[in-house]
């Protein structure tokens, strides 16, 4: 396989890139970059959320859901991931599966109803 733009440098050096791409909103160009990145080091939270986030962002809904099902699996407590795999949901239709989701990050975040 040929080394691109994409997936060249050291992994520091593609986070950076991966974020400088993500934080311009080329969404699509920040995961081709954190793909690489997450399967390199797949044991890490921060590219995997981002990654997942890019997807999001870029309307690729189902590889949102499938990365951030991966993170609240390792890590249930994880509020922000819980909280945009509800969104996600939502943005599928699946609103009764995002509720739950959207329910435990609010209760994560210290959001509680009739305080």
């Amino acid at each position: 396989m040929t080394n691109t733009y994409y997936d060249h440098g050291a992994p520091a050096e593609r986070w950076e890139r991966a974020r400088m791409f993500f934080d311009s909103r080329d969404y699509a160009g920040a995961a081709r970059v954190l793909v690489g990145l997450v399967e390199e080091v797949p044991e890490q939270t921060g590219p995997r959320l981002l990654l997942a986030r890019a997807y999001y962002h870029s309307a690729q809904l189902r590889r949102a859901e499938s990365e951030l099902r991966v993170i609240v699996e390792r890590d249930p407590v994880e509020h922000y991931a819980r909280l945009l795999l509800g969104r996600a949901l939502e943005r599928q239709g699946r609103h009764a599966e995002a509720e739950t989701h959207l329910r435990i990050a609010s209760a994560l975040a210290g959001d509680f109803p009739g305080g």
